[in-house]
């Protein structure tokens, strides 16, 4: 005996109630590729006719490929342009569609400050251009890195890590930038060199800058330490000036690296030649003739019976 489930209208009741609903210009519809080619993609819409998206209604990036991106069998969100496209099938743009979601979606980045990478396309004047969800973005000059870029065609091909600063859907315009997490790299490179430093190391360095409560060593290593004035001399101060001037060479201690801050000294170096001088001192007995012998020659000149 058969036991072939029989096939009911209610079986078919979800197709047919999307085979006969409305669809309007400017809808949102999903369909499944059925059909990729150099010049269209064919959506089955699950309609009494299909969807079609012409090369040009793709993708906004001119580096999206239709052949290498997009595969029979793959979903597709796409905007209802036209309910004849001269053919009978429906015209969709995949571009327009991704675009309306690329806006919100980088308005929320922004908020979120969210980070996230793109590839440099090619560079205009003051800086490079980049597309996100199709978008086009501008990267300034002076924020593709810490400094200000004067090679731009460098940076083209690349891949950079952004955050969104500026998003405006209405005039077209998105600015990213690179610069902060370039600081933020930075500056996580720059403690992890100062976590290396070992308190009580001795080191050199050229007086880069003073303030009135020091004085900032520029150190062989690249890193910069403050010698506070309380560590500039023995001798009580009043001004850094009144030892050292910007561009002296001077020796200095790594007293510690809390806070990811280098504090130095001067005067623990002074402290220590001093106590060196000290423990280094030899006696010497002064006659009265005038003859001065150390303790260690008086001793062996003595006969000691």
């Amino acid at each position: 005996m058969s036991m072939e489930k029989k096939e009911t209208m209610a079986d078919y009741e979800s197709e047919l109630e999307k085979s006969f609903r409305k669809i309007k210009e400017g809808d949102m519809i999903e369909g499944i590729v059925i059909g990729v080619s150099e010049d269209e993609v064919i959506l089955d819409l699950k309609y009494y006719t299909q969807g079609v998206i012409k090369g040009e209604d793709v993708s906004g990036d001119p580096n999206f490929s239709i052949l290498n991106n997009i595969r029979e069998g793959d979903s597709i969100e796409a905007m209802v342009v036209s309910l004849d496209d001269g053919h009978g099938n429906i015209r969709l743009s995949r571009k327009e569609a991704s675009m309306k979601k690329g806006w919100e979606m980088l308005k929320e980045y922004m908020e979120e400050e969210k980070r996230f990478s793109v590839k440099v396309n090619g560079k205009v004047k003051g800086g490079v251009v980049t597309y996100v969800e199709g978008i086009r973005g501008f990267i300034p000059a002076s924020h593709i890195g810490l400094y200000y870029v004067e090679d731009l065609d460098s940076y083209v091909g690349k891949s950079l890590d952004v955050q969104v600063i500026d998003v405006d859907e209405e005039k077209k315009r998105l600015v990213l930038s690179a610069k902060a997490l370039a600081k933020e790299r930075e500056q996580e490179e720059r403690n992890h060199r100062i976590s290396m430093m070992v308190p009580g190391t001795n080191m050199e360095g050229i007086v880069e800058s003073m303030m009135p409560y020091g004085a900032f060593i520029k150190l062989k290593n690249g890193l910069s330490g403050l010698v506070h004035i309380s560590q500039m001399s023995m001798k009580r101060i009043g001004s850094p000036s009144e030892v050292v001037k910007i561009g002296d060479k001077v020796k200095v201690k790594v007293l510690n690296t809390n806070n990811n801050k280098i504090s130095l000294s001067m005067k623990a170096l002074e402290e220590a030649s001093e106590t060196e001088e000290d423990s280094g001192q030899t006696f010497q007995y002064k006659s009265e003739g005038g003859a001065t012998l150390s303790l260690g020659d008086l001793i062996s000149k003595l006969n000691i019976q």
